[in-house]
């Protein structure tokens, strides 16, 4: 329902700008002329086709974004809102939105949404980036209200919950997977990310990590004599093993033993012994990240990991993991964003409060270079 509006409220404002017009319209001021120009930059970027003849120009892809932006902007700012990690510029102390409405227009602000975007693009300038020209382009008054009640009637739990952030996107392409999925046309780079894009499960996410890493540190604990081999020995079931490796927030559920030839029980998956011995020096790259689920999963095992291993603090071993250990590349630039945001707003959620971060290692590697091989 939000895309819809969002994507009509987009192409009205657009077509207000004659965005997509051979000329810019004679009632645009000179402000308005200038964002124009900037947007018919940004639609080439992603991929609008402009008509060299007729001079106009496609909106499509611009829309899209434009609709996307907006919207999300606002979900987040409430995801931020509703778990106390909103945080006002000036006293650095959390705000709601409610407040944020009070506040605009002493700070400026035309409403409390714009407001809370600032207070956000401060926290996060990789993800809410207030010179980005699809958020300078103004929605009509009933269309704002229309995506304000919207996000406003979510119940809050749903802000609160663990894999929401996940499931973000795919209910955002869901009608759009279904139109491309009937419509039996050829899969294009503008199609591929709304039939591509699918919520891995928790448990699949779990199952995965603690195979592997999991496995990694149960191997690791047994060659570094941390668990001698006569607690090995007692060990009468996968259970049995998997409680002696467990750790506090870490209990490896889905680590699976069996019994090697002489009798021990070892990881199902190996030991990995070509790993590196240190976590510092562990890479860990999702090279089709989505919306961030494996490396938010993987983030919480491994600040655990390495607040045990190297005695860091709880912020420290944050900072750690997001500088030296996770890495993701997905082909749609607004799966990145989601990444971004959720994997900040779980390292804020485990040290109890917002700091600064260091930049995250989330890339796009889907946008194409749309400019002449010269250029």
């Amino acid at each position: 329902a939000a895309r819809r509006q969002a994507e009509a409220a987009a192409r009205a404002a657009l077509e207000r700008l004659t965005v997509g017009n051979a000329e810019p319209g004679g009632h645009l001021s000179v402000e308005e002329r200038q964002l124009r120009n900037r947007l018919r930059a940004h639609g080439r970027q992603l991929g609008d086709q402009r008509d060299p003849k007729a001079g106009t120009q496609s909106t499509n892809r611009l829309v899209h974004e434009s609709a996307y932006e907006h919207w999300h902007r606002m979900l987040f700012a409430r995801f931020l809102s509703e778990n106390q990690l909103l945080i006002h510029e000036k006293e650095g102390m959390p705000v709601t939105l409610a407040e944020c409405d009070e506040l605009a227009a002493d700070e400026g602000a035309p409403d409390g949404w714009t407001l809370a975007a600032r207070y956000a693009a401060r926290m996060l300038p990789q993800i809410f980036r207030p010179d980005d020209p699809v958020l300078q382009v103004g929605f009509a008054p009933e269309h704002k209200r229309g995506l304000e009640k919207l996000v406003i009637e979510l119940p809050g739990a749903i802000f609160t919950a663990n894999d929401s952030l996940g499931w973000v996107y795919q209910f955002w392409q869901s009608e759009r997977k279904d139109e491309v999925n009937a419509s039996g046309d050829k899969i294009t780079g503008e199609t591929l990310p709304a039939v591509t894009q699918l919520f891995t499960e928790h448990y699949m996410v779990l199952f995965l990590l603690h195979n592997t890493i999991g496995a990694w540190w149960a191997g690791k604990m047994k060659a570094e004599g941390r668990i001698k081999n006569d607690e090995w020995q007692k060990c009468q079931t996968e259970d049995d093993c998997r409680r002696l490796v467990s750790l506090p927030g870490l209990s490896w559920e889905y680590l699976r033993f069996v019994k090697n030839e002489a009798g021990e029980w070892v990881p199902a998956a190996g030991a990995f012994p070509g790993w590196p011995k240190a976590l510092k020096l562990f890479k860990l790259l999702d090279p089709c990240c989505g919306s961030g689920h494996i490396i938010i999963a993987a983030f919480e095992i491994l600040v655990r990991l390495r607040m045990l291993d190297e005695k860091l603090s709880a912020q420290d071993a944050c900072d750690a993991v997001l500088r030296e250990n996770l890495h993701g590349l997905e082909l749609d630039q607004r799966c990145t964003q989601i990444a971004a945001f959720a994997l900040a707003l779980t390292a804020w959620k485990f040290t109890g409060g917002f700091q600064p971060l260091p930049p995250l290692n989330i890339a796009c590697s889907g946008l194409g270079v749309n400019a002449k091989k010269d250029d």
